[in-house]
C-alpha cells in the first residue's frame, strides 16, 4: 500500500482507510516495536497532540478535580494532557511556559493564580510567544487581551456568600486570605467584603495568612489567643483554608458553627462530609476544566462567552443567629 495510507493510519488521521489496510499497518507496526515521532510530528504539522495544563499544586483538590475536566474533554478531542506545577511561583511559571513552548502543543491552559506586576509582563509575554507558535492559549479567569478564557464569577460570588451570612444574623467576620497580588483570591477577598458590608456586617480584619490548610490553622489560633467572640464568622479564601480553621477551633475546645462561625470557597468534596458541613461557594470545576479544553480545539469561540455559574451552599458551619 502507499506511504500515505501507512501515514493516515498511524498519525490518527481523519481520512478513512480501508479496515483491512488499517488492521495490516496497525500489526506491522506492532510487529517492529513502531510508534510515532511525536517531535517529527510537531515540527511537521507547527504543533503536537498535546494540552499542556499549568496549575499551582496537582495535589490540591480544588485542582485534581478542574484536571479531571481538562481530562475528559482531552480524550474526547484526540489530545494528551501533560500536566506542570508552578507552586504559586511567578517565575518557575514564566519557566515552565517557556519549556511548554518548545514542545509545541496544539494548547496550552492557565490554570495557576496569575499575579499583578512585573512578573505578569513577563507571563504574558511568553504567552503571546507560545500563541505565535500556533498552540492557543486558554486562560482559566479573567479574560486576557489576546487571549481565549474561560471562567467562574469570583467576586459575584463571593459577593453572594457575604450577602447570605450577613442575611443569617452574621455581623462580624475575619478573611483568611493569601498574599495580595493573586488576581483569583483578590476577587473573592473584594467580593465577599462588598457583600457582607452591604448586608450591614463589618470586616474585622483580612489575614494575610496563605491558601493551605495550615494558614487556616494557624491564623485560628492566633484568632483565640487573642479571644475571637462568639458569632463572628471566620471565612477561608479556599475550602482547605477553612478546614484548617475548623481543626484549630476544634482543638481549642470552641464549637464550630455554634460559637464561631466558618465559611469557605470551592466546595471540593471533603466540605459536605467534614462534620459539621461547610458552608461555601460551589465552583463548577470539573466543567470549568472541560470547557477549556473546548476554548482550545474550537477553531471559533465567543470571546465574550459567559462565565459560569457559581452558587452558595449553606450548610452547618454557619447556622443562622438571632
Amino acid at each position: 500500500m502507499s506511504l500515505a495510507t501507512a501515514s493516515r493510519v498511524l498519525n490518527g488521521s481523519t481520512r478513512k482507510v480501508a479496515e483491512s489496510y488499517r488492521e495490516r499497518v496497525e500489526a506491522a507496526a506492532e510487529m517492529l516495536g513502531y510508534t510515532a515521532n511525536l517531535s517529527a510530528q510537531a515540527t511537521a504539522r507547527g504543533t503536537s497532540a498535546v494540552v499542556g495544563l499549568v496549575v499551582a499544586d496537582i495535589a490540591d483538590a480544588a485542582l485534581g478535580q478542574l484536571a479531571a475536566g481538562v481530562a475528559r474533554g482531552a480524550e474526547e478531542a484526540g489530545l494528551v494532557v501533560t500536566i506542570a506545577v508552578t507552586g504559586r511561583d511567578p517565575l518557575r511559571e514564566v519557566a515552565v511556559v517557556r519549556a511548554l513552548r518548545g514542545h509545541r502543543p496544539r494548547g496550552l491552559i492557565l490554570g495557576a493564580s496569575r499575579t499583578e506586576g512585573p512578573d505578569a509582563t513577563d507571563l504574558q509575554s511568553e504567552l503571546e510567544a507560545l500563541a505565535g507558535t500556533g498552540g492557543r492559549v486558554v486562560v482559566l479567569g479573567r479574560r486576557t487581551s489576546g487571549l481565549r478564557a474561560v471562567g467562574t464569577d469570583e467576586r459575584a460570588g463571593a459577593a453572594a456568600l457575604g450577602e447570605t451570612l450577613a442575611r443569617l444574623g452574621y455581623r462580624a467576620a475575619v478573611i483568611v486570605a493569601a498574599d495580595e497580588g493573586i488576581r483569583t483570591f483578590d476577587d473573592r477577598v473584594a467580593g465577599f467584603s462588598d457583600g457582607f458590608t452591604t448586608g450591614g456586617g463589618t470586616i474585622l480584619d483580612v489575614r494575610r495568612a496563605g491558601f493551605t490548610r495550615e494558614a487556616g490553622y494557624a491564623s485560628a489560633q492566633a484568632l483565640i489567643d487573642e479571644g475571637v467572640t462568639a458569632g463572628t464568622v471566620v471565612v477561608g479564601i479556599r475550602d482547605v483554608v477553612a478546614i484548617g480553621v475548623m481543626s484549630a477551633l476544634r482543638e481549642a475546645g470552641r464549637r464550630v458553627g455554634e460559637d464561631v462561625a466558618v465559611a469557605g470557597f470551592d466546595d471540593i468534596p471533603f466540605a459536605q462530609d467534614a462534620a459539621p458541613g461547610l458552608t461555601t461557594v460551589r465552583v463548577p470545576l470539573e466543567e470549568l476544566g472541560y470547557r477549556a479544553v473546548r476554548a482550545v480545539v474550537e477553531p471559533e469561540w465567543d470571546a465574550a462567552s459567559p462565565l459560569l455559574p457559581v452558587e452558595v451552599v449553606v450548610r452547618g458551619s454557619t447556622p443562622p443567629r438571632a
